[in-house]
């Protein structure tokens, strides 16, 4: 995957263009031992780049790490025969299973982000400069909402979860399948007019985009003309099965399809950072709050207690509160567990609620070079908040 990922990107995401790059290279070696073995040795062997690709493309879990194991393969080409009971008791008995051997903490997984303050501190120290701020007018945090559709029955009932954060004063991406169900235009109009972003949800929704290279390619044209059709610049694949290399390939400005730590996904893993970063063509938003279906379907949860849990972490740490949830499974009687998370952000002070492609707009714009003060220049007005007393209004 050489190539994907800029030789100086752990520099670059910890905002640290302006040290020089000893000074940075000496931090990171004296910060490197809260870090997992296998990012350490790469930080020895090839330096900055080699630690980039470990923890950021997730090169510590080995060169087969994006290969779906036969078992898997087949699982998802008998998956439509199988009945919806069935998928989820054997989700719930195998996830379960895999998760538990995890290679990483989960749902707070720390390590970078202890590494990365460390970093920033000791530069910091020096007294001669300040590392880039995080987020616009260095804002406490980001938040940023998103939603996948994965069949009719979420496309019916879409528009009665997107209410639910209308009413106070907050929007969302969604990202719905390109090839399975037809999405009328009267509803991306709809979405766009409200302030909702677009996105794409590869082209069909039964694991095997990323069968082999050659099946991605096939289905690559159909999904770079949908996000045409759409006028849509962000992505997430189904099931969140990846492979950076292939996806530089889509007509993308963004995507979600990593997290920093998730182990009951079928590709299990992480990229550690609670913070985005540029992959190549486009920007990466990882995920950082466990996904609705694994609270719901895997753990039994009937409320927001690991979503809360993660977010004190993440308002702690500065970082990005990116959250994945899917009306398919939410709007079966169970969105009261996302009216008590929303009504918690409207609460956080300082932050930033911000559609995918702003976020990704003020990372481009970190990335090459000094911030700016506010927000990136093109970013479309936002709204302010309507609920009472939030300090975290749309810049």
């Amino acid at each position: 995957m050489r190539g994907v990922l800029a030789d100086d990107a752990i520099v670059r995401l910890l905002g640290l263009r302006t040290f020089p790059r000893d000074a940075v290279e000496d931090a990171v070696r004296a910060a490197a031992d809260v870090l997992p073995e296998a990012a350490r040795r790469a930080l020895a062997g090839e330096g900055l780049g080699g630690l980039g690709e470990a923890l950021l493309l997730e090169g510590q879990f080995g060169p087969d790490h994006f290969v779906l194991p036969p078992a898997r393969r087949l699982y998802y080409r008998l998956r439509p025969l199988l009945p919806a009971g069935a998928r989820a008791l054997l989700r719930r008995r195998v996830v379960s299973r895999e998760a538990a051997a995890g290679p990483l903490r989960w749902p707070v997984e720390e390590r970078f982000v202890v590494f990365a303050e460390q970093v920033r501190a000791a530069l910091e120290a020096s007294g001669t400069e300040r590392a880039a701020p995080w987020w616009p007018d260095d804002r406490a945090c980001a938040v940023v909402l998103t939603h996948d559709v994965e069949g009719p029955f979420g496309l019916s009932r879409l528009l009665d979860l997107l209410a639910l954060e209308q009413t106070r004063g907050l929007s969302s991406s969604v990202s719905f399948v390109g090839g399975t169900y037809r999405v009328p235009d009267s509803l991306l109009h709809e979405l766009r007019a409200a302030g909702f972003e677009v996105a794409l949800h590869g082209w069909r929704h039964d694991g095997r985009l990323f069968e082999s290279r050659a099946r991605f390619h096939r289905r690559l044209p159909a999904m770079n003309a949908r996000l045409r059709e759409w006028g849509s610049v962000g992505f997430r694949s189904p099931m969140t099965h990846r492979e950076p290399s292939w996806m530089q390939d889509l007509a993308v400005e963004w995507d979600s399809s990593f997290f920093d730590t998730d182990p009951f996904e079928p590709m299990p893993g992480g990229v550690m950072t609670v913070w985005p970063y540029v992959m190549g063509r486009f920007v990466e938003l990882p995920y950082t709050l466990p996904q609705d279906h694994t609270l719901i379907e895997t753990l039994g949860e009937t409320g927001p207690r690991i979503w809360l849990e993660k977010l004190d972490f993440l308002t702690a740490h500065r970082g990005m509160a990116l959250v994945n949830t899917h009306p398919d499974y939410l709007c079966r009687g169970r969105t009261a567990l996302y009216e008590e998370f929303l009504d918690e952000l409207v609460r956080l002070p300082q932050s930033w609620h911000a559609l995918p492609r702003e976020v990704a707009g003020w990372v481009r714009e970190r990335w090459e070079g000094p911030p700016a003060a506010g927000p990136p220049r093109d970013a479309a007005p936002r709204p302010a908040s309507r609920a009472a007393g939030s300090q975290a209004a749309r810049r």
